[in-house]
């Protein structure tokens, strides 16, 4: 891992066991896509059903409907960071473009569930710092290399992308075609 990067601290832990931490996994992206579907009040006994498991599991592993939010949250914000340390050594454009696709689906998730953040705790901040980390040094290479606007900065790029979320979309082609034409205005000519 690269060490520059702000590490998040979850409030709920992965457990040990391999059968219980896919578990763990799967609820959490059974409930990013049930919340990014039907908000925050989405079932827990459907997400449950979804990640194949059943009700007392979600309850062991998220007490409260404000724990698997955060997880997911937090979940979401270190795919981000991953997301960029696995490109960071591609072609700059390239890099910053794949990694803005991850960041969409990212802000889909957070526009569902961002009322419900404490957006004043040390970890959202935290989690915003990192999510920083990771994407900017994508956005300076890319400016570096000629590839994008330099009167352009990186939080104008996501405030633009996040922007871009907030539409309904046929489907997801759609909404890449949208996107890709955003980011043809932070590219340089």
């Amino acid at each position: 891992m690269d060490q520059s990067r702000p590490v998040l601290h979850v409030d709920v832990r992965r457990p040990q066991r391999a059968d219980a931490r896919r578990n763990f996994d799967a609820l959490l992206a059974a409930a990013r896509d049930a919340f990014a579907a039907k908000g925050v009040e989405a079932s827990l006994e459907d997400i449950a059903r979804q990640a194949g498991v059943g009700i007392g599991t979600l309850y062991r592993n998220f007490p409260t409907r404000q724990d698997l939010l955060n997880a997911v949250y937090l979940g979401e914000i270190e795919e981000l960071c991953v997301a960029a340390e696995k490109v960071a050594d591609q072609p700059p454009w390239e890099a910053l473009t794949t990694w803005l696709q991850q960041f969409v689906r990212y802000a889909a998730t957070k526009r569902a569930i961002f009322e419900s953040l404490n957006r004043e705790a040390p970890a959202f901040q935290a989690a915003r710092e990192a999510m920083f980390a990771a994407g900017r040094p994508l956005f300076e290479q890319a400016q570096k290399s000629g590839d994008a606007r330099s009167d352009v900065d990186f939080d104008d790029v996501l405030r633009m992308v996040s922007g871009l979320t907030a539409a309904g979309y046929v489907d997801d082609a759609q909404r890449d075609r949208v996107l890709a034409i955003a980011l043809d205005g932070i590219r340089a000519r």
